[in-house]
């Protein structure tokens, strides 16, 4: 393999981010510098570097937690604060996800989720003009089955920026980022606290768009507290191996851990099961759309 990846241009010319260079399987620091793509995620996080801000990276899962809520959820989010907002493809064996999100996938597939039906409203979200970056979180299985090249064609249609394949490997990642980078689209590796240094920067370099650290171990789920001193710690050995922006998720899920996220040294915090959660219950009797735009605008005030 061999190029660049994840870059973008603007009327004022080049802006974003881009990985380093793969050759001859050596993977080079990543770098800010950029050519041009179809992905929104390096204009995004250019345009809040620039205006020294940082990004609310909020979880729904596709399809719940019922059809069309996600076409709705997209642009409230984004009304709400969120820059960037990763949507689960529901999977009847989640991956890394906790009790909240498995069940609002499980409910998502029972009432007939499919990766063509959560397509199709993020492209009704994109042809109702909203602008905020999305991301495609999909377990490599749902991948496979569709194709490779397919899922990724067929998500960038609708309108997506950006992947993150929760269960592959750096060892089996090749095939997934080489056809993310053909179609000018984005795709994050996830880094555990467990990762030692020298696996954590080569999953870094493979990574465009951001790079996805774990706050803790394990599996998705609202946590207690954060290990802040830590994720300080990793974030500033990650700097030294790549100039994306540090995305950080899992534990993170209440407006005081998104500042502490923030404060660490990360350029996004990213917040799941608690806005998950939150959905389900307005589904109750209420409208579930409004519950999470008024949750996730509670979220935004960790970011100020």
């Amino acid at each position: 393999m061999a190029g660049s990846v994840c870059i973008a241009q603007s009327s004022g010319g080049v802006v974003g981010w881009q990985s380093g260079p793969v050759a001859a399987g050596v993977l080079t620091r990543a770098t800010a510098t950029t050519l041009g793509t179809v992905s929104r995620l390096p204009t995004i996080f250019a345009s809040l570097r620039a205006a020294e801000r940082k990004a609310l990276m909020p979880f729904i899962c596709g399809g719940h937690p019922r059809p069309g809520d996600t076409a709705r959820l997209l642009p409230a989010l984004q009304r709400a604060g969120a820059s960037v907002v990763e949507v689960g493809y529901p999977f009847s064996d989640p991956v890394a996800d906790g009790p909240v999100i498995a069940a609002a996938m499980h409910e998502a597939l029972k009432a007939g989720a499919t990766v063509k039906s959560v397509n199709a409203e993020i492209g009704a979200t994109r042809a109702g003009g909203c602008s905020v970056g999305i991301v495609s979180m999909v377990s490599i299985s749902i991948v496979h089955r569709v194709g490779v090249r397919a899922f990724v064609e067929g998500a960038k249609g609708a309108g997506v920026d950006g992947f993150i394949f929760p269960d592959v490997p750096l060892e089996e990642s090749d095939e997934p980022l080489s056809r993310v980078r053909e179609a000018g689209l984005c795709a994050a590796m996830l880094i555990a606290p467990t990762t030692d240094a020298a696996r954590a920067g080569a999953l870094a370099r493979a990574s465009s768009g951001f790079v996805y650290v774990l706050a803790r171990a394990g599996i998705t789920g609202e946590g207690a507290g954060l290990a802040v001193d830590a994720l300080a710690r990793r974030i500033g050995a990650l700097r030294n191996e790549t100039d994306l922006p540090i995305a950080v998720g899992f534990g993170v899920s209440n407006a005081g851990q998104v500042r502490q996220v923030v404060g660490a040294g990360a350029d996004a915090a990213i917040v799941g099961s608690a806005l998950v959660r939150r959905i389900a219950q307005g589904a109750i009797g209420g409208d579930p759309v409004a519950a999470g735009e008024a949750f996730v605008g509670e979220l935004a005030q960790g970011l100020r």
